[in-house]
């Protein structure tokens, strides 16, 4: 079981916790609020006060034993770029930390980030995607260009295998799995046939898929 140092306890670092919790990871909870770790002890395995940009502080969690540290500093982004260094200097394995700009970033990454995460960001790309095109129901970035996407079939495909309507010549997108029909997901081959109350999963660029599905 991997273990996580999580870094700041506001709105996306409890998210993060909560979610490290569902998926039954061993957290050590860090920030400098008293409360806010008293509300994180339900859903972590420790959690501690104290000052992330404390070289001192830092070196007594045992840093270098961790297999993620989590930087999820809300709204002080000196304090965030100081941990992520310090961390890196003390021998952290890996570093993810928050930013909500761009040049906030590249600081980050220049200072021992080894990832960056934009929380606001990509959860307005992920509500436009799904409350404003049609069919796109969710997606998971890949890169800067690829995605999967999660994509209700069309009205005009039901019926259709997916060999007639080769979606990876005319518009450059892979099919890989179709679910739906009591089926959690299941295996996709030419002579598959699409009915209107399925989802398919799509790999490819977000300009083919707007292509392909009109949106």
């Amino acid at each position: 079981m991997k273990s996580v140092l999580l870094i700041g306890l506001g709105h996306f670092g409890m998210s993060l916790a909560e979610k490290l919790h569902e998926l039954q990871y061993e957290v050590m909870a860090v920030d400098r609020d008293e409360q806010k770790v008293n509300d994180a002890l339900p859903i972590v395995t420790d959690a501690q006060i104290g000052d992330a940009t404390s070289e001192l502080f830092l070196r007594s969690l045992g840093v270098d034993n961790y297999d993620v540290c989590f930087v999820a500093i809300d709204e002080d982004f000196q304090s965030s770029l100081v941990t992520t260094s310090l961390l890196k200097e003390l021998g952290a394995k890996k570093v993810i930390s928050q930013a909500s700009r761009e040049v906030q970033r590249k600081f980050l990454l220049r200072n021992g980030a080894d990832e960056v995460i934009y929380p606001e960001k990509q959860l307005a790309a992920w509500a436009v995607l799904r409350f404003v095109t049609d069919h796109v129901l969710d997606y998971i970035a890949l890169d800067s260009e690829y995605a999967i996407y999660d994509v209700s079939v069309p009205e005009e495909w039901n019926g259709k295998s997916v060999g007639g309507l080769d979606i990876r010549k005319r518009f450059n997108l892979n099919l890989l799995a179709v679910r739906g029909d009591g089926n959690p997901s299941m295996a996709v081959t030419g002579e598959t046939v699409l009915h209107e109350n399925q989802t398919i999963l799509v790999l490819g660029r977000w300009r083919d898929v707007q292509k392909c599905f009109r949106l």
